[in-house]
């Protein structure tokens, strides 16, 4: 990682909320195109249960967190929030986000994310189930360049009323199709 210019300004939560301001309206910002120098860490946290902290204090006001989330960009394992100028590091403890809900239109699973997102499950937005250490499915959604949301619990109980036998890579699993592609929840022997 590079290190911070020490003569450089502090960034601060207001200048990126500010500069992420002006993409608002269009989605996410274009944040692979930009590459600006890392000008240091804030103090600011994405929990589990994807509540938005900044100095330990919950960002209560959504617009705010759905502004900085238009701006998140993630770098392998490291998370930052980026503008044209600017770019600082904050802390993931999970994922960013959260599917909290979901529909069926037309053949495709579309998850809704706590901040605004509606992601269509196919090809582009794949599934990704990863056991805990109780052996406990723990399900992902990507969500945008190599950003995943956490399918929440009541949503995935939902997904998996809907789940479906079918024959994959020679074993028959249960899963769901969406936009003409299964995706694998568990093999049927397992259950």
């Amino acid at each position: 990682m590079n290190k911070p210019d020490q003569n450089a300004v502090k960034p601060s939560a207001d200048s990126l909320a500010s500069a992420a301001q002006s993409f608002a309206k269009r989605g996410p910002a274009p944040v692979h195109l930009w590459n600006p120098d890392f000008c240091g860490d804030l103090d600011m946290r994405i929990a589990r249960d994807g509540t938005w902290f900044y100095l330990g204090t919950p960002i209560g006001r959504m617009p705010l967190v759905k502004l900085f989330a238009s701006i998140l960009k993630r770098e392998g394992e490291a998370y930052f929030l980026v503008t044209p100028v600017e770019k600082v590091g904050l802390k993931v403890d999970d994922v960013p986000f959260i599917a909290v809900d979901f529909e069926i239109d037309d053949g495709i699973v579309i998850f809704k994310t706590n901040v605004g997102d509606h992601v269509p499950l196919g090809p582009s937005h794949p599934l990704r189930i990863v056991l805990n250490e109780k052996n406990e499915p723990a399900p992902y959604v990507l969500v945008r360049a190599d950003l995943e949301a956490r399918i929440d619990r009541k949503s995935f109980y939902r997904l998996v009323d809907c789940a479906q036998a079918h024959l994959h890579q020679g074993e028959d699993w249960l899963g769901v199709w969406s936009d003409k592609q299964f995706f694998p929840f568990i093999r049927a022997a397992d259950l």
